[in-house]
């Protein structure tokens, strides 16, 4: 079981959260529907687990490999439904962007993995019918990308 505590620290929608380790993070709704810009937004957050999910399957694997990463960023995009109530995350895309002395062929692969069976997140965001695409570089050059190019 997993045990989180939130509680209103800011405003009216300014909450503070924390897990049983007392990691604390700050959400907040928008200053146009009333919030006061004191944290994430929690549809954002999730796009953030996404990440950081991903980002420890992928290291993890690329470790494995004998893989040296000397650098590990990553962009994340998401659309959502517009005019509805839910409004879930529609299309999702992610680009993995990594350095070091990394085979392109193992990054590729270990970000696949990460995206079609180990992350749950991305599987949480699947089940909810969201398009989740991504791309990879290895040292600047484009190694992979689920996306077609625009």
């Amino acid at each position: 079981m997993v045990r989180i505590q939130l509680s209103r620290v800011n405003g009216d929608f300014g909450f503070e959260a924390k897990d049983a380790y007392g990691h604390i993070v700050h959400m907040d709704s928008t200053p146009e529907s009333g919030g006061e810009d004191f944290g994430v937004r929690p549809m954002q957050m999730l796009l953030m687990g996404l990440g950081g999910c991903s980002g420890i399957d992928i290291v993890s694997i690329l470790k494995k490999q004998r893989q040296t990463i000397t650098g590990f960023d990553m962009s994340i995009e998401g659309h959502r439904e517009h005019g509805k109530e839910p409004s879930l995350w529609t299309n999702v895309h992610i680009v993995f962007e990594l350095k070091g002395d990394i085979d392109p062929d193992k990054a590729k692969k270990a970000c696949e993995l990460s995206m079609d069976k180990y992350c749950s997140v991305a599987a949480t965001l699947r089940e909810a019918h969201a398009n989740i695409t991504w791309g990879v570089t290895v040292n600047g050059a484009n190694a992979y990308s689920t996306r077609a190019a625009v």
